[in-house]
């Protein structure tokens, strides 16, 4: 797709810095290794069983193959029922690398790949195995792509997409990657943001902004990348407003209810998420070798530019491949079904010229292929998880895929470690030290400015001070002189009065001045006291603190030990999960045999004495089932044809004796169960001939095989139209109401069932007493009788509300004018699987129409959708009950007023 370094020519001069790795890389190893950050480094890890290719080092990078892993996706509940006689198309080796792709009974054919993951492999085991790789790249500044491909209804957007938020082990590779991502960033220096798109009919639109719905895909000429700046770009800080952004974005994609698939895609979705991490400790690294040559100072590390490196990730989720006639993809689905196939096809034609080394790769023939050029053939590491089904109906759906992955191994990416200096973040860096620098110099210029102003003033004042303390001094002097003079007469005054004075004076005046001095040590003792008061006070204050102190230290001890008690029931929880999918395996497997058994206890009779030669190919059709509808019929069905002929079969059915209409009915419908031989049947008169036979017969066992053909006939649209138009629907009514055997009411229900899938047989069908047919067959009250009627009504709401939705019907469902409604609600939560699920996806369809909704309310059915929305064990199923419930006024207004919460 897009070319590498060397395709595009020699180095350009550009401010980024290339890290290229210089040698051969080495292979896988225990641990992480790095090469010198100097050389460019490429890290790898051997976390996960997908290690980096060894290459060839260059001066553009290093050369890496697409790695390639394969997931299997365990059968659902509609393939156990419908290939229940068959084998899986697919076996796999995971120990080997391997898969065989079964074209028969003997014949297989081996693939292998980087990783092989089984229908039991858990999502944590597929994001190691594929993704992790890709994502610890990203972190080291490499660019990444993870894609899935294959087929609509295989489990891709599972395997990508999937929120987890019921179950955390249930997360898809997104959730996980971004998960690593925000783990290992940091958020003071590194940033992630996120974009969200979907390519839809050939036009790029924004999940997180749906207005912008045209954004144009922008071409570097210079660097040859490719970047969709009308984009919304979101900040990524905490896993919380990642998976907020995810739901955003599913809730604006485009899907739609198709035969393969009741949620499928009709866009493919891609997550870009960019990656912005500063490298750290080169600078400091640099700084300090020059500091010690002596040829710069500290100030000059401050002039070097942070090295950045800009990385992205970009999670893929294509659209479904699907083939028209099984899918059923009418109208707009049609048109959104082409250009699906269209963009898939444009992808493996640049995919197979890139494994062919052509020198042409026709990346602009889709908007697909440019968006994805740098991950196939580019710059990026890329790895691709095919998915596949084990259903051998899509063999050759199975086979395009693996062969698009056995291609997409031979493709070789140049990947590129690229580094920039933040010139930006050195200029701001630069602007504030400046601005620092200067604010700086003016607060230290006026602060000498006041320096000087303050020590003028203080000089002048000091010397004001000194001249009137001069003039006090002086005073004071002769004051005291003055004064000394004058107490020198007063004390010889006294000196004289004193010793004229008697003892007694003496006395009193000694008494007198004793008391003075106890009153003063009184005060002294008083001062000490409370000294010692406040002292003492000061030290519970500190006791006070250290036993807090010491509180906090053991809360601390306890939060710790808190921690780890939850890590390990963590643990034990995620033990206890793996043990309960290992037991829901074995559950599975037990019920197939249970069913094969079944089976087997439930076929016809054995064939009678019949036309020389037929019984023994009646036994060999019979046990000869196709076990691949894409390889064609079988030798049994072809020798059958040619010994005795078509037309002699068909003419057996006129036959007057009565074995011989038995056995060659059966002959008939064993045919018919073929869809090669369908539309020769048809063409020979087949299809009357049954219908006659259905009408005029009176044997039970002749009308249950019979009615058998018409079902495997009826599976056609072609087919369908020719037996409304020989008024099969009527004569299969006449029927049900005869027949008391539930292996005929079986084969009648599962001929209206078919009929019921095509949209423009409804209102003929439904005229013509098919509802009141399917209805009435319930009076058996058979498990595989009730489940082909709960099938029917489940394909009649499909299609009323396909044509409700396209503006093609107005007005209450059929279903309800005819009363199934309460025979829907009754059986809702019935104990067989398959019942309860078809009438689970009835009862969603019905309540999507608002003009049915007081039906809904009235009969009930509005406790069996809370209840389908919480408790139901399909995923598809449950979330279309939780949106029909969020979606409908009326419903919302009714769980309101009876306080119901989903």
């Amino acid at each position: 797709m897009a070319s590498s370094g060397v395709r595009n020519g020699g180095p350009r001069m550009s401010m980024k810095l290339d890290r290229q790795g210089a040698g051969a890389m080495p292979k896988a190893a225990a641990g992480k290794q790095r090469l010198s950050s100097a050389a460019g480094a490429y890290r790898r890890t051997s976390s996960g069983p997908l290690p980096a290719a060894g290459g060839r080092a260059s001066s553009d990078g290093v050369s890496s193959r697409v790695r390639v892993a394969v997931r299997l996706r365990p059968r659902n509940a509609e393939e156990l029922a419908a290939d229940a006689d068959f084998g899986d198309s697919v076996e796999l080796q995971p120990e080997l690398k391997r898969l065989k792709l079964r074209k028969n009974n003997w014949e297989s054919e081996t693939y292998e790949f980087d990783e092989v993951l089984t229908e039991f492999s858990s999502q944590k085991r597929v994001y190691e195995v594929v993704a992790k790789p890709v994502v610890e790249s990203v972190m080291e500044g490499y660019n990444g792509t993870v894609m899935a491909y294959g087929q609509t209804g295989t489990g891709k957007t599972f395997t990508l997409g999937r929120l987890g938020e019921e179950d955390t082990a249930a997360r898809g590779i997104m959730v996980r990657a971004m998960e690593d991502i925000l783990a290992d960033v940091t958020p003071e220096t590194d940033s992630v943001s996120v974009s969200y798109l979907q390519l839809y009919m050939e036009m790029i639109q924004d999940l997180l902004d749906p207005v912008n719905d045209n954004i144009a895909i922008v071409e570097d000429p210079r660097t040859g990348d490719v970047s969709l700046p009308g984009a919304t770009v979101v900040e990524v800080r905490d896993q919380k407003s990642f998976v907020d952004l995810l739901r955003v974005g599913e809730a604006h994609r485009v899907a739609a209810n198709t035969k393969l698939n009741t949620e499928s895609s009709r866009s493919h979705a891609i997550l870009m998420v960019n990656v912005r991490r500063s490298v750290k400790g080169r600078n400091e690294m640099d700084v300090s070798i020059s500091g010690e040559n002596g040829h710069s100072s500290s100030m000059m590390g401050s002039l070097r530019p942070p090295i950045i490196r800009k990385s992205k990730l970009v999670v893929v989720d294509l659209a479904g491949s699907e083939r028209i006639d099984k899918s059923g993809s009418e109208g707009h689905t049609l048109e959104e079904a082409k250009s699906i196939n269209l963009s898939l096809s444009a992808l493996g034609k640049c995919i197979n010229a890139l494994a062919e080394n052509s020198p042409h790769v026709p990346v602009r023939d889709s908007k697909l292929t440019r968006l994805l050029k740098d991950s196939f053939g580019g710059t990026a590491r890329t790895s691709l998880v095919v998915t596949i089904g084990p259903s051998p109906r899509h063999r050759g759906e199975t086979t395009s895929t693996i062969m698009f992955g056995q291609r997409a191994m031979k493709v070789e990416n140049m990947v590129k470690l690229k580094e920039e200096f933040d010139y930006k973040s050195l200029c701001r860096r630069l602007d504030i030290e400046l601005d620092k620098l200067i604010a700086e110099n003016e607060r230290q210029r006026k602060y000498f400015d006041d320096e000087v102003e303050r020590i003028r003033t203080e000089a002048q004042c000091r010397i004001a001070e000194a001249e009137r303390e001069c003039k006090i001094t002086l005073e004071n002097e002769k004051m005291k002189y003055h004064q000394e003079y004058l107490d020198s007469i007063k004390v010889l005054e006294e000196k004289w009065k004193t010793q004229q004075q008697s003892p007694k004076r003496q006395i009193k005046e000694a008494e007198s001045t004793s008391s003075d001095v106890g009153e003063a040590h009184n005060l002294l003792q008083n001062e000490k006291m409370l000294r010692q008061s406040a002292e003492d006070e000061a030290s519970d204050l500190k006791n006070q603190i250290t036993h807090w102190k010491k509180l906090e230290a053991t809360a601390t001890t306890e939060v710790v030990k808190l921690r780890k008690m939850l890590d390990t029931e963590a643990s034990q929880k995620e033990k206890l999960e793996e043990e309960i999918g290992v037991l829901r395996s074995q559950l599975l497997q037990m019920s197939m045999e249970a069913d094969e058994t079944r089976r087997s206890l439930d076929k016809g009779d054995g064939p009678g004495k019949i036309f020389p030669g037929l019984d023994s190919l009646t036994s060999q059709t019979r046990t000869s089932q196709p076990r691949e509808q894409n390889n064609g019929p079988k030798q049994p069905i072809a020798k059958l044809c040619e010994q005795v002929g078509l037309q002699k079969i068909l003419s057996l059915l006129e036959s007057e004796e009565p074995d011989v209409r038995v056995h060659a009915v059966k002959v008939v419908a064993n045919l018919a169960a073929e869809e090669a031989n369908q539309e020769k049947i048809v063409e020979a008169g087949g299809l009357t001939s049954l219908l006659v036979l259905l009408r005029s017969s009176e044997d039970e066992t002749i009308c249950r095989v019979a009615a058998g053909a018409i079902a495997n006939l009826a599976m056609n649209e072609t087919n369908q139209d020719l037996i409304m138009a020989q008024g099969g629907v009527t004569l299969l009514s006449m029927t049900a109401s005869d027949a008391e055997d539930p292996q005929t009411l079986r084969m009648v229900a599962g001929a209206i069932a078919n009929l019921c899938g095509n949209d423009k047989l409804q209102t003929r069908l439904r005229g013509e007493g098919g509802i009141k047919a399917l209805l009435g067959m319930v009076r058996c009250g058979h498990p595989d009788v009730l489940a082909q009627v709960a099938r029917g009504i489940a394909n009649f709401a499909k299609c009323e509300s396909r044509a409700a939705t396209q503006g093609n019907k107005v007005g209450k469902s059929l279903l309800i004018d005819d009363g199934a409604l309460p025979w829907i609600v009754k059986n809702a939560n019935n104990e067989a699987a398959p019942i309860r699920r078809h009438i689970e996806l009835a009862l969603c369809h019905l309540a999507q129409h608002e003009v049915n909704s007081k039906d809904i309310i009235s009969e009930g059915a509005l406790w069996e959708l809370v209840r389908i929305s919480r408790d139901c064990s399909r995923e598809d199923i449950r979330m279309l009950a939780y949106r029909t419930l969020t979606s409908s006024p009326t419903l919302q207004a009714e769980m309101r007023r009876l306080g119901i919460k989903l």
